[in-house]
């Protein structure tokens, strides 16, 4: 995170589990989601992009995917 100004030593973020940095990057993830959602949604419905652009969007819908996954499981473990 930076260096502490009165030591001079390294200042270190360790998150827990449920923390305000877990929240913030769950947000984040989702947020990312939905934008990545809504443009390609945009694309699909105007119906002229080719195949080849539609293939470039598919590595980032993964990504975005794979990230609210996470975010699903998690907030479902918390609730057990």
């Amino acid at each position: 995170m930076g260096t502490d100004r009165a030591t001079g030593k390294t200042m270190l973020a360790l998150p827990e589990p449920g923390g305000a940095l877990e929240r913030m990057a769950d947000v984040t993830a989702l947020e990312t989601a939905t934008v990545v959602t809504a443009i390609v949604g945009e694309i699909l419905e105007a119906g002229k992009a080719s195949d080849a652009e539609l293939s470039s969007f598919v590595p980032t819908l993964h990504a975005a995917l794979c990230e609210v996954t996470e975010v699903a499981a998690r907030l479902l473990s918390a609730d057990e």
